[in-house]
């Protein structure tokens, strides 16, 4: 019982942490650049198009999903046809399936931002 209610905050806590490590971090290189006299704009590509993040949100995510799809239906077909068992069948395919849409998520995305 203690442990559930341990677990939680600390979650929470580790993602703050995170998000603060890099917005602070990130605030003081510009305010470094700044002192220095350097333009912030070197974070970013002057030349350079970037896709939309929302549109490689939706692209990996969309992909992941089929993946998962994907694998629960190799997974029921392997356990009937082949007689595999369930317990192996299903969270075998399913990983190897979601990975391979991340991994072709990758692909697209650099895709995407080569045309951009």
């Amino acid at each position: 019982m203690g442990t559930e209610v341990i677990i939680i905050p600390i979650f929470f806590g580790v993602i703050f942490g995170i998000f603060y490590l890099f917005i602070s971090a990130r605030n003081k290189e510009r305010l470094a650049l700044i002192e220095k006299g350097a333009d912030a704009s070197i974070f970013y590509g002057k030349d350079r198009k970037v896709t939309p993040m929302w549109k490689v949100i939706v692209i990996n995510l969309a992909l992941l999903l089929m993946g998962i799809g994907l694998g629960i239906f190799i997974a029921a077909i392997l356990s009937q046809a082949l007689n595999i068992d369930e317990e192996v069948a299903y969270p075998g395919t399913i990983f190897l399936m979601a990975g391979i849409g991340l991994f072709s998520g990758f692909y697209f995305t650099k895709r995407l931002n080569n045309d951009a």
